[in-house]
């Protein structure tokens, strides 16, 4: 049961990858890119990492996937303009994608598996301890300096790309804070005597 279930999460994974690159349609690409993390987290249900498994549910499924989907259904994107831009580099990407696939070729054909292998691969976790404790223990202990040096990476890929698509337009109005902080109270509001029956 447990090879079929392997097999199964698997094949479906990689199908679904595919059907991301190969769709025609963004919207049906988001949708095959939610398989694709359904069987991933099947996988790791199987390999006994539960809170990861979850945890790819709740961050990717629920908030990552379904934002690509309101993102790619609330913007009017020409498509088949794109398309043309994408067939004007098609032979490069074929040729890189020529060269990508030799170098795959090559590391597989000389892959020699070492005794020790699959005892390194598993995670060092003391028995008896739960996988969310000991996955906790493992990144804020162990490798406490590697969590926080991606985590910086990953801010600063963020600041990035924010500076790289600000575009700053004319004619918009925007809120200027120290401005607004250092005004007069006097001279921002002015009191109107109003006499009865009569308007302002």
């Amino acid at each position: 049961m447990m090879t079929f279930a392997f097999y199964l999460f698997a094949i479906s994974a990689c199908v679904a990858g595919f059907m991301v690159v190969i769709s025609r349609n963004p919207v049906h690409s988001v949708l095959w890119l939610i398989l694709a993390f359904l069987s991933a987290s099947g996988l790791f249900v199987l390999q006994g990492a539960e809170f990861v498994a979850m945890l790819l549910i709740v961050v990717y499924v629920g908030a990552v996937a379904v934002l690509f989907l309101f993102v790619v259904m609330m913007l009017d994107v020409d498509f088949a303009e794109l398309r043309g831009e994408l067939a004007r580099y098609l032979p490069l990407a074929l040729l890189i994608a020529l060269v990508l696939l030799a170098q795959l070729g090559i590391a597989f054909s000389g892959w020699n598996h070492a005794e020790l292998a699959e005892s390194q691969r598993v995670a060092p976790i003391v028995e008896g301890v739960q996988n969310t404790k000991g996955l906790g223990m493992l990144i804020y202990d162990r490798y406490l300096l590697n969590f926080q040096i991606a985590g910086l990476i990953l801010l600063v890929a963020m600041i990035g790309a924010i500076l790289l698509t600000m575009r700053h337009r004319r004619g918009l109005k925007r809120q200027n804070v120290l401005e607004q902080m250092w005004r007069d109270p006097a001279k921002a509001m002015e009191l109107k005597d109003v006499k009865p029956g009569q308007g302002l």
